[in-house]
């Protein structure tokens, strides 16, 4: 902010759920958007995973109350073009979403098209509706050009009336990225939309970015052109190269084609919702959740209540992301959380969450980081924690065993040296460490490795964790088709048991979480009865089928 005074800076907040993926007490809210104004933050773009206004009307006040600039965000999907009689997604449902917004007070409305799905002529349909009623009210479109056809669509919203689009410079353009603004000014040039860019100008910009992506390109996604079936699974530009990252983690790299049809299934089964972070990942979860156990649509709702589903699609059933347009799915609501209870007892939130949740005593929650930490938190240290705790916990984590890393260049810490190649780091003032790795050894029995190097001229030897080397996972058992025999339902970590031998537990009562690439699955029991051996431990990795514990079945 210092460095660049002049120039508005705009964040997404995402209603109640702030910068996070689950809603937050109303102050963490209220809290962050002051912060983020004292830190220079001008515009906010307001927005809810699933259009809910409730969660929208928390997030515009929070911002109000700060002093920010309200530009109040409307997520577009499906097809405004199709004319079901049953469909929701109507220019209607638009108009009278954005009618609420203008009630309460916002500066700036945003047509929010994560996934690409606004063609030219619904682009045009929309806007025009918009400008008609509001013809005052500034329109500010953003679009993803997954399929293609997002040049077009935003000069088809220019030419309705649209006040702003949202485009990337061309090397930084198309695919799941914004449209091409190259294009779009060319395409404008001597018309009464003419924007008076110099494309010559432009084009010394495009340079540069064109030599940045050639050094960060070991960072791509791998995806090679636009695809047109975004129609037809509708996922959101920012999650489709994430979700194809992901799915290679979870060794489904060559069953992409396959997420992607069980993504729109996956829709389906959740009620045709809104997908954007976080409700998009609550779809992407579900999805790889059944590619990973070879379900169909039909599967998970002929057998909802004998599968333990990724926490983020138990917990968008119990109403942590808010209320759907339409209400939830039943009876599958009703079957997923059979025997799963809030914190307060309840089976799910009745309306906004962050409403039933108590303030946070940020004060408590600075003492507790002088506690943990020996710091004396600040309040951006007290609302990261309260945001992001687990992160936070890592980090400090982090920091402590390693220290200060941004002394290594980007290459070093993400890839690291090869065998014989030297390299210097400047720590401090006056201070240069020169490191020569010399040679890795091979993984020991408990998944560590001896890496020898020189450094300032003196050999060393350290042994460090090999975080990649599964030692112990090629010998476990896996579990059988006997009702009590309990096996991992996807590949991932083991991150908490929640039970120990001997315990009696309850049919659905949760056993164990599996974590896998921010996706957390909770294993619940099959059957009553009482818990047998335990063939897991906290940190232990498994592969799909993999015993975790048996459990002894009441007779």
């Amino acid at each position: 902010r210092e460095q660049v005074p002049d120039i508005p800076f705009q964040m997404l907040l995402r209603g109640a759920n702030a910068v996070g993926y689950t809603s937050y007490p109303d102050n963490a809210v209220y809290k962050f958007c002051e912060l983020a104004v004292q830190h220079g933050m001008d515009i906010f773009r307001v927005f809810d995973s699933l259009n809910y206004i409730e969660n929208m009307r928390l997030g515009i006040d929070a911002v109000g109350a700060a002093g920010g600039i309200i530009e109040a965000s409307v997520c577009y999907t499906g097809d405004v073009l199709r004319s079901e009689k049953e469909y929701r997604y109507t220019i209607d449902y638009y108009l009278q979403l954005v009618r609420e917004l203008v009630r309460h007070g916002i500066h700036v409305l945003n047509i929010k098209d994560m996934a690409g799905l606004l063609k030219p002529r619904a682009a045009t349909m929309l806007i025009t509706a918009l400008r008609s009623e509001y013809p005052d009210l500034p329109i500010h479109v953003h679009t993803h050009d997954t399929a293609g056809a997002g040049v077009a669509a935003m000069i088809a919203c220019a030419e309705s009336g649209a006040d702003a689009v949202d485009v990337a410079i061309d090397a930084m353009s198309g695919m799941t990225s914004q449209p091409s603004m190259g294009a779009i000014v060319a395409a404008l040039q001597g018309t009464s939309l003419d924007t008076g860019f110099d494309l010559q100008q432009l084009e010394l910009i495009n340079d540069y970015w064109e030599q940045c992506r050639q050094i960060y390109a070991p960072f791509e996604s791998g995806q090679k052109s636009g695809s047109s079936d975004v129609y037809r699974h509708e996922m959101p530009g920012g999650q489709y190269t994430n979700l194809l990252f992901q799915s290679s983690q979870l060794g489904l790299a060559d069953r992409w084609p396959q997420v992607k049809r069980s993504y729109a299934e996956a829709n389906e089964i959740l009620g045709d919702i809104v997908k954007v972070t976080p409700s998009s990942k609550v779809v992407g979860d579900l999805a790889q959740f059944m590619v990973t156990n070879n379900l169909s649509k039909e599967d998970v709702l002929a057998e909802a209540e004998n599968h333990s589903f990724p926490s983020s699609v138990v917990e968008y059933f119990q109403g942590y992301l808010g209320i759907p347009t339409g209400g939830f799915p039943e009876p599958l609501r009703s079957q997923v959380l059979k025997g799963k209870t809030l914190p307060n007892g309840k089976q799910t939130f009745d309306g906004r969450p962050g409403a039933e949740f108590p303030p946070i005593d940020f004060c408590a929650v600075k003492r507790e980081l002088e506690e943990l930490y020996g710091i004396e938190g600040s309040d951006t240290d007290a609302i990261s924690y309260v945001l992001y705790p687990d992160v936070f916990k890592e980090y400090k984590q982090f920091v402590q065993k390693y220290g200060d890393v941004s002394v290594l260049d980007t290459r070093a810490f993400i890839i690291g040296l090869v065998e014989g190649e030297e390299a210097k780091f400047d720590v401090s003032n006056g201070v240069t460490y020169y490191i020569t790795l010399k040679h890795v050894g091979s993984v020991n029995d408990d998944g560590t490795r001896d890496v020898y190097f020189d450094f300032n001229g003196h050999e060393r030897i350290i042994t460090v964790e090999d975080s990649s080397a599964s030692t112990a996972s090629s010998k476990r058992a896996f579990a059988t088709t006997d009702l009590g025999s309990v096996g991992a339902p996807m590949p991932g970590v083991v991150v908490a048991i929640n039970v120990k031998e001997g315990d009696v537990i309850k049919r659905g009562e949760p056993l164990a979480v599996l974590s896998a690439m921010k996706m957390e699955t909770v294993v619940a029991a099959p059957c009553d009865g009482t818990v047998g051996h335990i063939s897991v431990s906290v940190g232990s990795n498994l592969s799909p089928g993999e015993l975790l514990l048996e459990v002894v079945p009441r007779e």
